[in-house]
């Protein structure tokens, strides 16, 4: 019960407007620097370097969502692409991860595909991939609508599927050949449209992973999940799945002797890395994930 009741006040947090707006001129409190890599490009870019070096794959997200204005939505495709620009400068091992809704598809559909097309050739020309973040239910058919759009003139664009939503083994099938990230879901959706119960959002993670590896197409497991990636393994070395045809994703500052493991074993791994002045909601919603999580929060505000 009380596990549920700090799930939903973190997740109602995460979408409030004036929190949101108040937290851009904090920096990053509470806890958040350990799990954002800092305000800045070139911090973030600090950041990927030491991962790689670990021979860790990156992903950069510029933290935002939501948007109200085209004001807004220019500047933050115009940093998407200092930020593919800086990442080829730098030669790192790192693709994107962008929200439609930053880039305003809250305004103007069209408006935010002219925003996708310069941020997918900018990727294109350095030969990087661009990976369109799920976001709420309400955004989900809009983002797969877009996403087939983008996929007539671009092949390195792919998107994510959450496994809370009882619509995603239909999704999956409709997306083979893809590359996809697969995940459980971390924002807070009615019983008409999603699981409520973890065993039921575990059962439906396992079925569309399996799903789109045995479909051949490219899939990232998104998990921090020891049990989930166990199974992962040993369904991939039954089923004679190539290691090449899929990688494990962890966020940036969780489980980092588990992705250290995960590469000593032969396993490509890839930490998503979230950076910039708006990162209150991504922080609340990693707090409302996992209970431990706040734990890990007060031990990284209180040791400051």
């Amino acid at each position: 019960m009380l596990a549920t009741v700090s799930k939903n006040f973190f997740i109602y947090a995460s979408q409030n407007k004036p929190l949101n707006k108040a937290a851009k001129k904090w920096g990053l409190k509470f806890g958040a620097a350990q799990v954002v890599a800092g305000m800045t490009i070139e911090s973030a870019i600090k950041q990927v370097k030491k991962q790689n070096q670990k021979g860790l794959m990156c992903t950069l997200d510029h933290l935002g969502e939501f948007v109200s204005s085209r004001e807004e939505a220019l500047e933050a495709t115009d940093y998407n692409i200092r930020t593919l620009n800086a990442m080829a400068e730098a030669g790192v091992k790192s693709n994107l991860s962008v929200k439609m809704t930053q880039l305003g598809l809250d305004i103007d559909r069209d408006f935010c595909i002219d925003n996708m097309h310069q941020i997918l050739r900018t990727a294109k020309k350095h030969n990087n991939f661009v990976r369109i973040d799920m976001e709420d239910y309400s955004h989900c058919q809009v983002t797969l609508d877009i996403l087939r759009e983008l996929r007539e003139t671009y092949d390195n664009v792919g998107t994510v599927i959450q496994s809370y939503l009882y619509r995603s083994e239909q999704d999956v099938n409709d997306l083979k050949g893809i590359p996809l990230r697969l995940v459980k879901g971390a924002y807070k959706e009615s019983s008409e449209v999603a699981f409520q119960e973890k065993k039921d959002v575990d059962e439906n993670y396992m079925v569309i992973i399996k799903k789109h590896l045995l479909s051949g197409s490219y899939t990232a497991i998104a998990s921090h999940d020891h049990n989930i990636i166990s199974n992962v393994k040993e369904f991939v070395e039954e089923n004679n799945i190539p290691r090449d045809q899929f990688e494990f994703q962890m966020l940036y500052g969780f489980r980092a002797d588990m992705q250290l493991n995960l590469v000593k074993e032969g396993y490509r791994m890839r930490v998503y890395v979230p950076f910039g002045n708006d990162w209150f909601g991504y922080f609340m919603r990693r707090l409302a994930e996992r209970p431990q999580n706040i734990t890990f929060a007060l031990k990284g505000f209180f040791s400051k």
